[in-house]
């Protein structure tokens, strides 16, 4: 009667995944949600139902299901999982057979498996077999409340017969990360830029044909402690696929931006998927060269607009950009990378690169004078030289914070302009090979 009852309900367990339907929506922050709907077999009156192959790292109290064929009574999530250790854990007082490295077999009753695995023997003897000498063990049937893969049961008032189950859940071991190739022209003008997702794996389930969605935005999600359930690292692989295959479509959703896939895929366990997210766009691109107020190397930063009218106008999920150049020998080459953070359309986006080679920056303080409790006056100086076969612009930055009152005095560099409360930044063009300093006379206080 059990056999039959194990054969039905695998039966209709298998018939259930091929009609499964998957939509997972993945977020940046180690999350996704889970939903399927299952066809399922319904008890009649108060029975149980098995729903196997869920994520090893479910959040168990973010289950929801839902069907017109049963009344939910009672929600379990059962990840007991076989293992050697389990196995052994459960047949103390038991017999075992066990057979060593050398071949010998030995029989008799579990007394323990803490260390090395010790039994009782037919005539009644004692025998401790060391742990590392065992080749295996045969046990003769699985324990009961030991399970193969994680599996969610419910305890139903059912209608009886087939009928559609609604599930979700939300799961961790699942993340999403843009990644942006980018591309300048050989006079920095010009960028094309390429935009990437990876999608990583490590729930321990495998969604087959899935509905993939991405939500980008900074979603508020309590810490959670003590997930109490197993969590399993093992390799992973990449799976990449061409940007012709049909990306995704972006709308707005709640305070969001969600990303649907525009065809059915499947992510396997262990695994990083990299998707196209958007075809590539081309924008101009300014250079710029920076010399912030705590630096003493001039920084290079790509900006762009991420408008329509110049190419992009596409709300850009947080992520690394990579960006290249085409070198002397035709072939592109890596000239740094930088990280974004979610950015609308319509917006300035910035790109910090690296240090320049060919620019160099002095900072220096050359007077100071306390004025007792009216505060001080301080000289500063930035000596700038550009070893390049070209003219640039390098912008300076200085930052007056710390006193309440601030005021810039003459032998000041003329051209500052005011950035913000505390900050004075100055543009200067450089000839090739030619130096130039910029200087300021600050006042602190009154």
């Amino acid at each position: 009667m059990k056999k039959m009852l194990f054969t039905a309900l695998l039966t209709s367990l298998i018939g259930s995944f091929a009609s499964a339907q998957v939509a997972v929506t993945i977020y940046n922050q180690d999350l996704a949600l889970v939903r399927e709907t299952r066809d399922l077999e319904f008890p009649k009156g108060v029975g149980e139902i098995r729903f196997v192959d869920v994520a090893a790292q479910i959040i168990p109290t973010s289950v929801h299901f839902m069907s017109d064929k049963a009344e939910l009574l009672e929600q379990n999530y059962a990840y007991d999982l076989v293992s050697s250790d389990k196995l052994l854990e459960k047949y103390t007082d038991q017999k075992v057979e066990l057979m060593t490295q050398n071949e010998s077999v030995y029989e008799g009753t579990l007394l323990s498996s803490l260390g090395d695995i010790v039994i009782k023997e037919a005539d009644g003897g004692i025998r401790s077999i060391n742990r590392g000498q065992v080749l295996n063990v045969r046990f003769p049937d699985l324990p009961e409340g030991l399970i193969t893969r994680p599996t969610l049961v419910w305890m139903v008032n059912g209608k009886g017969g087939k009928g559609k189950g609604d599930i979700s859940y939300l799961t961790n071991g699942m993340s999403w990360e843009a990644e942006y190739v980018a591309v300048t022209d050989d006079k920095d003008a010009n960028l094309s830029l390429t935009g990437w997702v990876n999608v990583t794996n490590n729930s321990g389930a495998t969604f087959k044909d899935a509905k993939i969605k991405l939500m980008a935005g900074d979603v508020n999600i309590e810490e959670r402690r003590g997930r109490g359930y197993p969590r399993v690292e093992r390799a992973m692989k990449m799976t990449m696929l061409s940007a012709d295959a049909a990306s995704f479509e972006e709308q707005s959703f709640y305070e969001y931006h969600l990303y649907t896939l525009q065809r059915p895929s499947t992510i396997a366990d262990k695994q990083v998927k990299q998707l196209s997210l958007f075809p590539t766009a081309g924008t101009p691109v300014k250079k710029e060269y920076r010399v912030g107020p705590n630096d003493d190397k001039v920084k290079v930063t790509l900006s762009f607009e991420n408008r329509e009218k110049v190419g992009l106008g596409i709300p850009l999920p947080k992520g690394k950009v990579r960006v290249y150049k085409e070198g002397p020998d035709g072939g592109l080459e890596f000239v740094g990378e930088d990280r974004i953070d979610h950015t609308p359309k319509d917006e300035k986006v910035k790109v910090s690169t690296g240090n320049a080679f060919d620019i160099k920056a002095e900072k220096s303080m050359t007077d100071s004078k306390d004025l007792g409790r009216s505060g001080r006056i301080e000289t500063w100086e930035y000596k700038l030289r550009n070893h390049k076969k070209e003219a640039v612009e390098v912008v300076v930055e200085a930052q007056l914070s710390g006193w309440q009152n601030w005021k810039l005095l003459d032998g000041t560099t003329s051209g500052w302009v005011k950035k913000d409360a505390d900050t004075v930044e100055w543009t200067v063009k450089l000839k090739a090979d030619e130096e130039g300093i910029v200087t300021y006379v600050a006042q602190f206080g009154n």
